[in-house]
């Protein structure tokens, strides 16, 4: 299972702050995204490819083609600003 988070108005967006889903059949972030715009609803526009948001995969940047495998953390957030 892939333990996923959802952070700031992306959690506002779909209403979960987390969840635990199946590794899916294309075991990439690219994959994990499809999966997840599937679902209808909200999620393809709250995952729209001209949304800014960045995945993080156990904490550290991860990229379209990153592998995925059983109990990896996902966290799927905005870009943040700050000083």
């Amino acid at each position: 299972m892939l333990n996923i988070l959802y952070f700031a108005s992306l959690r506002e967006q779909v209403g979960l702050a987390h969840e635990s889903i199946a590794v899916p059949a294309v075991a990439t972030v690219a994959g994990l995204i499809e999966t997840l715009r599937a679902r209808g609803g909200e999620w393809p526009d709250a995952l729209a490819a001209n949304k800014p948001w960045r995945v993080a995969v156990n904490q550290e940047m991860a990229a379209f083609d990153t592998p995925l495998k059983s109990d990896d953390e996902v966290a799927i957030f905005p870009p943040v600003t700050g000083g």
